[in-house]
């Protein structure tokens, strides 16, 4: 992917050295990471690219955003980052940018203004406003702060255990969370989540896999703008993307971690419907290719 040259985002907040250590009881048993993680904590990190903070975040105990240090929080005066990471974050600021240019041209043409997520980079666990945090749960947009947080050693959970390196692999993750925000503003996201409040737990699920899906249909929209405007894909990099996108299915990632698949507890589409929605929208690179709810088949 070509990226070095491009524009960096204004829109970083790195916390990576705040050393936030979150609540030092009651919080792993929350989650049901404890001993005999393995199984269970594939199953959390699993609900990555898209988690909606309204039913996972709710299960923690809530933390008000506050800056002042505590005994929980500190930050020491100089903090080493893994080998990487710096470069990583460069990376991640330059896609970001790319989604803004790119999304900000697209509610152009409706008639309407974007408005800039913020990407929070952290390490461990970081504070937001729909609750705590943490690593393991993989990256995650907050709606009632719009902003995206993500700890970048995901990026090595999604190179080795899932099998999808690359560094457009990498920005599909970023370009899908800032799919989340483009919901938001659209008010899609809040129309999904009263309908759940009304509906089956079944039901509930079949409306999260159709956000998730559009998500997805919205990344590949910026691939294919970002391209035929900047140029920036290279042999190999949709390979990169699709390999993603089938990466975290759900079908694939309850079949590795519970050796069966229930599709009635999906909550953000197979490996072949999330391959497939990212392909149409960056097939077409239009918004409207992305209307999931109407759609007949997945």
């Amino acid at each position: 992917m070509r990226w070095e040259d491009g524009r960096r985002s204004d829109n970083i907040e790195d916390r990576r050295d705040e050393g936030f250590s979150g609540r030092p009881s009651g919080f792993g048993p929350r989650l049901g990471i404890r001993g005999g993680v393995g199984g269970i904590l594939v199953v959390v990190v699993l609900l990555l690219l898209g988690v909606d903070p309204s039913q996972l975040l709710s299960q923690l105990d809530r933390l008000p955003i506050d800056t002042t240090p505590s005994s929980h929080q500190t930050t020491p005066p100089a903090a080493s980052h893994p080998a990487g990471q710096d470069q990583l974050a460069d990376f991640v600021s330059v896609v970001l940018a790319d989604t803004e240019d790119t999304w900000t041209q697209v509610f152009r043409e409706h008639g309407k203004g974007y408005s800039d997520p913020h990407l929070v980079l952290f390490s461990g666990a970081t504070r937001s406003a729909c609750g705590l945090g943490q690593a393991a749960m993989g990256p995650f947009y907050c709606p009632a702060d719009r902003k995206v947080y993500i700890d970048l050693s995901f990026y090595d959970d999604l190179r080795e255990r899932f099998g999808a390196p690359g560094d457009f692999a990498q920005a599909y993750v970023i370009a899908h969370e800032v799919g989340h925000h483009v919901q938001n503003l659209l008010g899609i996201s809040t129309k999904v989540h009263n309908a759940q409040q009304k509906a089956s737990r079944t039901q509930a699920n079949a409306l999260s896999v159709r956000l998730e899906l559009q998500a997805d249909c919205f990344a590949g929209l910026w691939a294919h703008r970002a391209h035929v405007s900047r140029d920036i894909l290279e042999p190999g990099d949709l390979e990169e993307g699709l390999r993603a996108a089938s990466a975290i299915g759900d079908d694939r990632l309850q079949r590795q971690s519970q050796g069966r698949v229930t599709p009635d507890s999906f909550t953000h589409g197979s490996s072949t419907q999330r391959v497939r929605w990212f392909k149409r929208g960056f097939q077409d690179g239009d918004i409207g290719a992305c209307d999931t709810f109407s759609a007949k088949q997945l």
